[in-house]
């Protein structure tokens, strides 16, 4: 490239050759570099994409789609739009029970798992001797095999044999039929629930033992008692984990099926037939799959609704240490 420029002494112009300078690659450099981390990201990535996309969100999709149809196993089926919502609060009598003593079974459970975790948590959190074994009991029912826990208890709620019946014996106590009795089986389903907790437990601990100690040196120089400090500053500091545990443990209450199932088959008198078990029976039993999925809708829109009002009413309850 050649520019005209002038002499400083004589005054002449001349013609004078400019160097090309070469522009620096470091922009090509860190393209190229973007572009690498790109395909990466995306072929790391690609395993879990393929399962959500294929095994999640397809599903969803496609179980929208069948609550308007009357689909069965076998894959034939026409679109009939709410009919299938029309026949379960018109001709079906099990789907208004099952969402009831669903709606009792979570009732029962989420209080009594969101207090015995807070107390037991707050039990592990002190300092005492073989507290590492006792953190591993708790836990321990938690990622046990469910289908073996609830068997188990199927044997200690048995009426004639099962162990709470003969410790009661020996004291002159008449046995309680667990599991055959209509007001107590939905009891007896949620007290082998709570002891399986162990999740929440072990989340509880982790947000008692996040509360700076100088909290409670300054209470104790101010003269409060073990109790005061218990209800002014460890329940108040550890509403955010309670959130947490609770919206976790509704949702997951509404979806109780395993051990009703195992232990009653939804008996006595339908006492313990939950919506999870009425899906069940409709979709693989009768192979009405267009209906079970109307209810699997149906749960779904009850579990949003229950933990949008949750989720509102936290600003009233919920301390955030800020």
């Amino acid at each position: 490239m050649q520019h005209l420029l002038v002499h400083s002494a004589t005054g002449r112009f001349y013609l004078r050759r400019r160097r090309r300078v070469k522009k620096p690659k470091g922009k090509k450099v860190y393209s190229a570099m973007k572009r690498r981390e790109a395909r990466n990201f995306y072929l790391y990535t690609a395993p879990w994409l393929i399962g959500f996309f294929v095994l999640t969100l397809y599903p969803i999709v496609y179980s929208f789609y069948l609550m308007f149809t009357d689909m069965n196993l076998t894959g034939v089926g026409k679109f009939i739009g709410l009919e299938n919502l029309k026949y379960a609060f018109t001709d079906d009598p099990l789907f208004i029970k099952a969402f009831i003593n669903t709606l009792k079974y979570v009732v029962m459970f989420v209080p009594s798992s969101i207090i015995l975790a807070f107390f037991v948590a707050l039990l592990l959190s002190k300092k005492v001797k073989g507290l590492g074994f006792f953190r591993t009991a708790f836990y321990i029912p938690y990622i046990t095999s469910g289908v073996a826990v609830t068997i188990l208890w199927g044997w200690i709620y048995q009426k004639d044999y099962g162990i709470i019946n003969y410790v009661l014996s020996l004291f002159g106590i008449k046995g309680v039929n667990w599991l055959g009795d209509k007001n107590i089986a939905m009891i007896s389903i949620v007290i082998l629930s709570l002891w399986t907790i162990g999740n929440n437990i072990i989340i509880m601990l982790a947000g008692i033992q996040d509360i700076p100690q100088s909290y409670y040196e300054s209470a104790q120089i101010d003269g409060a008692g073990a109790i005061r400090q218990i209800f002014s500053i460890t329940l108040p500091l550890c509403t955010p984990t309670i959130y947490f545990n609770l919206i976790v443990t509704i949702i997951a209450a509404f979806q109780v099926f395993q051990q009703p199932l195992i232990l009653t088959n939804g008996g006595p008198l339908n006492s313990t037939y939950t919506a999870a078990i009425h899906m069940y029976n409709n979709g693989f039993l009768y192979g009405k799959m267009g209906y079970a999925s109307m209810m699997a809708w149906s749960l779904f829109v009850v579990i949003m609704v229950i933990t949008l009002v949750v989720i509102s009413t936290s600003k009233y309850w919920v301390f955030y240490d800020d």
